[in-house]
């Protein structure tokens, strides 16, 4: 979905407006300090927990000011949204608070766990669509069904009233800390469409223009960096979906607009979906937060920044909408990350003792075999073998790679990122 309205501006008068419309609903959220990642980076580190709205994400907050603007003749038309499940549960939400009957499509990878609380949000007012293999496929369906029966369309980023309802998080973010009497130097915002980095970027250049403003894109979908470039909004031959809630092939055309307009003041990064899962984990075990893949984004984001000490820093924690099914790929992806996790292909001669020879000349002492698969017998005399590994620490790496070079067993190690450790290893 694509917006069609000229480029106006945003200003903070319109996000306040939107603001006081919604606060009889949507309350603020809190502004945590994080005595954790303060110390280890030197800054003074606060987490804007947006998993904490009703919908779990800072969605609600764009798709219910946009509904709350509709006509009458629009709301009995109908409404129509797609989305990565953060957006459709705000827009659930809104239909069944307000009796609008809406219509929903999700790709096939929404996790259940969204799914299942669209379905709890919307009630009986919101049929769900599960079609498509990404967003921006679900989105066309969407589009096409709202063209077919003349229903209202609410578009999850590319729309101005979803910019200026998603700018509300960055006018609560102003004044939590103007209460404590800091000022904001710099706020880290997780990116997808780029509609709540749009939404804050308008806010802030208004009432906080020193402020720097850094958007987080997971590296496997970097839709707005590709539009940056390009110097227009392009579509992306593929993404990772890992990061579900961000994962865009295209960014929106207004929020391009937005950004763009304000590259003096917004830096966009991207982080390795692997950063992203270590980053879930570590909010979980320090913390007690428990986030989606896009909601770690931005912590996974301030790693790279160089900033002074003592800065004021706000990661926006965007939604907590993860499946617990999850867990396994996020630790999976989260050890490869951290050079701790391995996979070889080992081709075994067929003899008594090669497994032995295997586990007492090749394997360190604190190595773990967490797989073992027979994937086929090249012939009589050998047989190739998966063998997962895990390290106790990421320098162990050389030592395994050097008893393997000395071994006689022939050994082959998959790297990350090349079709056949793709096609061989699913994470």
């Amino acid at each position: 979905m694509t917006s069609t309205q000229p480029f106006e501006p945003i200003h903070a008068s319109d996000v306040q407006a939107a603001q006081a419309r919604i606060s009889a609903v949507i309350a603020p959220t809190p502004l945590q300090f994080c005595p954790r990642l303060s110390e280890e980076t030197g800054w003074s580190v606060y987490l804007k927990r947006e998993d904490l709205q009703d919908v779990r994400s800072y969605k609600i907050r764009g798709a219910y000011y946009s509904i709350s603007q509709l006509e009458q003749a629009e709301r009995q038309a109908g409404i129509v949204a797609a989305s990565a499940g953060n957006h459709a549960q705000g827009v659930a939400y809104a239909c069944r608070t307000m009796g609008i009957p809406g219509k929903i499509f999700v790709p096939a990878k929404t996790p259940k766990q969204k799914r299942d609380r669209i379905a709890v949000h919307g009630g009986d007012m919101v049929e769900l669509v599960v079609t498509g293999a990404n967003f921006d496929e679900a989105a066309a369906a969407a589009r096409a069904d709202a063209a077919e029966r003349g229903a209202t369309v609410i578009e999850p980023f590319d729309a101005r009233n979803t910019v200026i309802g998603q700018g509300t998080v960055a006018a609560e973010i102003l004044a939590q800390l103007t209460a404590q009497g800091k000022n904001l130097d710099t706020v880290v915002v997780p990116v997808g469409g780029a509609g709540l980095l749009s939404g804050v970027t308008s806010y802030v250049a208004d009432m906080a223009p020193r402020t720097k403003i850094v958007g987080v894109e997971p590296a496997g979908a970097a839709s707005l960096a590709a539009a940056l470039t390009a110097g227009e909004p392009i579509t992306l031959d593929e993404v990772d979906t890992f990061v579900d809630g961000a994962a865009v092939k295209r960014t929106g055309a207004l929020n391009y607009q937005i950004v763009s307009a304000h590259q003096d003041r917004v830096t966009v990064i991207n982080s390795d979906e692997g950063a992203v899962a270590t980053e879930m984990l570590d909010l979980y075990q320090s913390e007690g937060i428990i986030t989606e893949p896009a909601g770690a984004l931005s912590v996974a984001g301030l790693r790279q920044l160089q900033l002074p000490v003592g800065s004021t820093v706000v990661c926006i924690i965007s939604g907590g909408n993860n499946d617990v099914l999850r867990y396994a790929e996020i630790m999976e992806r989260s050890l490869i990350h951290r050079g701790l996790k391995h996979y070889f292909l080992v081709n075994f001669p067929q003899e008594p003792g090669q497994l032995r020879s295997f586990l007492t000349d090749i394997l360190g002492p604190d190595d773990d075999i967490t797989l073992f698969e027979y994937l086929k017998r090249n012939n009589r005399e050998t047989g190739t073998a998966l063998v997962g590994l895990q390290l106790s620490h990421a320098g162990d790496l050389a030592g395994l790679l050097e008893r393997i070079e000395g071994s006689a067993l022939d050994c082959r190690r998959l790297e990350p990122g090349t079709p056949e450790y793709d096609f061989v290893v699913a994470i």
